[in-house]
């Protein structure tokens, strides 16, 4: 029986119920808090973190379990716990205010509001003694210096309204080849040209940067930035920061080396990176990169599919209290699980310097490619595939004994969305049905649960529980998975819901000054209503819509949809070459309107063959449409006939129609 039981054991989130039992008197986030708030005269604590956060789990630890802090809490505050993956709003608006206060910001995040929400005090990871301290000083403020923290609440409010929010730029008539240059070689100076990536620590795999800087070095032919391309996604894909053993990327490595990763796994970094590995694979046709592609959907479906067909969020970085504890080895029982094959294995996944952690825990990495280790074990690429086969198999087995990390089991939509889009591309490069089944009970369970009959979507899911409406993040990313699924299957229905999804967002979340789109709906309640523009981990909700309506604005013939994806990169425009990591999927955007974007429409009775053998090819800057319906505007002239015709259409106007694929890919090559 539980001590203690608070308001949050009616939640669904792992991370709440994680608290629930807390002598904290949590409540979840509601409008009713802050009436709560103003009845009682008290502050309000908005604490915000998430199931695979370390130091969330510290501080609750250290202070959130204490019974001494509790009663403090209790006496003087209203305490609301929030998940900030189920609501990325309210993190929004509170991480804001305390990158105000504080110059930066992290997780947990730790925001005091007046009674109203205003905040007026913030930071991240307190200890116990700071953490009552802290506690005490803003209860003595409020009560004796009421004024002030009205005051500074009112100043910090008017900055938290106006961060990253934008005013209409003039519409640019022509935008220029040169803003992308100049974004790259600014950006350039920055490459790690001995592990990939950006020269800093930590390292995050960021790959809407990659597929921004693969797409760019293909186009303009830059040898350096094709280089740099290669070289992280190797190092990454042989460091520490990916599950060599059972497949999937960690969320970032802590040095330099992509070589101790934070271990927790987040279903958006590999729903990314499947569609990155698969993209490069095209271009590079790396055995390595397959092999990640391969072994990130079997963790995805050995690990975090549930029977609906939805995708959970996270893996924990922790197994009973200890980071990493699931994933790492001692050589001790490797010697005894390997036998004889130690000796090669401690090689390849360098058990040895290396590869060492900390208290004899070593990180499986690789410092050799597939080819350069077949070679010295005079292997055939046959003999060298099956042996490191067999090998992850024991390992894998191996590992089933210890304990898991926990699993953070509710479902998002936009990050199943992202995990669908990377679906697709997979099945674009290596036409695997199972991974084409897979995506299509994915896309299915995002129509059936969290699409609702008014066109609105819902943003998470749990046990058949869904409650919280879905922000842009979801449907941006939905829209762009379902416009990726309809390239993969020419079924019109997947077309047809992007642009349901698409009217909706106009309808509830458009900015018709500055036609940028906010991330919360027109009726939130939060203190204020923020644009999201900068492409991080994730790329900006924003840049994803423009881009979606740029690709509908091709499908469906709309000039207002590309007329409203020009003005938004028309706002960004100026300066975006200061910060191209910041701006990569701007960047992408722009790259498709300055340069060669087509619309490859393939019309017959065997279009889902010939477009088949055209996906195989790297062409990120080619849209399909295809059918024997003629139910698009594009396709709308063009018969129907029994031998598949393919029309190369280039802004509005169709080139001749051919038979011929080696001359439709010569044409839409992406060289210069």
């Amino acid at each position: 029986m539980e001590k203690f039981t608070n308001q949050l054991i009616h939640e669904t989130s792992p991370y709440l119920l994680q608290h629930a039992h807390n002598p904290v008197n949590w409540v979840p986030f509601s409008d009713g808090v802050f009436e709560q708030a103003k009845q009682e005269n008290k502050l309000v604590l908005i604490s915000v973190g998430y199931s695979a956060c370390h130091w969330c789990h510290v501080m609750e630890q250290e202070c959130f379990e204490d019974e001494e802090v509790a009663d403090l809490m209790n006496t003087y505050f209203i305490s609301v716990k929030v998940d900030r993956e189920e609501r990325p709003d309210v993190d929004q608006v509170y991480m804001t205010a305390v990158q105000l206060i504080t110059q930066k910001g992290g997780w947990p995040l730790n925001c005091f509001t007046l009674p109203d929400g205003r905040p007026i005090y913030g930071g991240t990871y307190f200890p116990k003694d700071q953490w009552m301290h802290i506690l005490r000083s803003l209860e003595h403020t409020f009560k004796k210096d009421r004024e002030k923290a009205e005051e500074y609440a009112a100043h910090l409010h008017e900055g938290i309204k106006n961060s990253e929010l934008i005013s209409a730029a003039v519409q640019l008539d022509t935008f220029s080849e040169e803003k992308l240059h100049e974004l790259v070689l600014r950006w350039s100076r920055n490459f790690d040209s001995m592990e990939g990536g950006e020269s800093r620590a930590p390292k995050f795999p960021l790959p809407n940067n990659y597929e921004f800087l693969l797409e760019y070095g293909v186009k303009y032919e830059n040898l350096k930035v094709l280089k740099h391309v290669e070289l992280t996604l190797d190092k990454m894909a042989m460091g520490g920061i990916y599950d060599q053993v059972g497949g999937g990327f960690s969320r970032y490595s802590v040095d330099m080396l992509w070589k101790v990763p934070h271990f927790e796994k987040m279903l958006y970094d590999n729903g990314q990176l499947l569609h990155l590995y698969a993209q490069a694979y095209k271009y590079f046709q790396k055995p390595l990169y397959k092999r990640v592609v391969y072994q990130t959907i079997e963790w995805l479906q050995r690990e975090m599919l549930t029977k609906e067909g939805a995708f959970y969020s996270a893996l924990d970085a922790d197994s009973e209290g200890d980071e990493g504890k699931f994933y790492c080895w001692k050589p001790e029982e490797l010697k005894v699980l390997l036998g004889v094959d130690y000796t090669w294995v401690k090689d390849f996944y360098a058990v040895n310097q290396r590869g060492f952690w900390e208290e004899d825990k070593y990180i499986l990495l690789r410092t050799e490619s597939d080819q350069e280790f077949a070679r010295k074990m005079n292997w055939t690429t046959i003999e060298f595939d099956d042996a490191i086969e067999k090998l992850n198999q024991k390992l894998l087995d191996e590992r089933t004994h210890r304990a898991r990390p926990g699993t953070d089991d509710k479902c998002l939509t936009s990050w199943n969305a992202m995990a669908l889009k990377g679906l697709c591309q997979a099945y674009a490069a290596f036409e695997e049905d199972e991974f084409l089944q897979l995506a299509h009970k994915n896309a299915s369970w995002i129509v059936q649960s969290q699409l609702q009959e008014d066109g609105k979507l819902l943003r998470n899911y749990k046990n058949g529980k869904v409650n919280i409406p879905a922000f842009l993040e979801d449907y941006a990313h939905v829209i762009d998975a379902f416009i990726d699924f309809y390239q993969i299957t020419f079924d019109i229905q997947w077309l047809e819901n992007a642009q349901i999804l698409t009217q909706t967002t106009l309808d509830h979340f458009h900015d018709s000054t500055s036609q940028m789109f906010y991330f919360t709906q027109s009726n939130t309640s939060l203190i204020a209503r923020k644009m999201e523009l900068n492409d991080t981990v994730l790329p900006a909700s924003n840049s994803v819509m423009a881009h979606n309506l740029f690709r509908l604005g091709q499908l469906y013939s709309n000039k207002e949809y590309t007329k409203i994806a020009e003005q938004m990169l028309s706002n960004i425009y100026e300066g975006m070459e200061m910060y191209g990591s910041g701006y990569s999927n701007w960047a992408r955007l722009l790259q498709h309107i300055v340069t060669d974007y087509y619309l490859l429409a393939l019309v017959g009775q065997e279009v889902k063959e010939e477009r088949k053998n055209l996906q195989y090819a790297y062409l990120p800057h080619v849209l399909f449409a295809g059918g024997n319906e003629l139910n698009l505007p594009v396709l709308a002239d063009k018969k129907s006939t029994e031998e598949t015709t393919l029309y190369v259409c280039y802004e509005g106007t169709c080139l001749l129609p051919t038979t011929n694929i080696e001359q439709v890919l010569q044409m839409v090559k992406l060289h210069s």
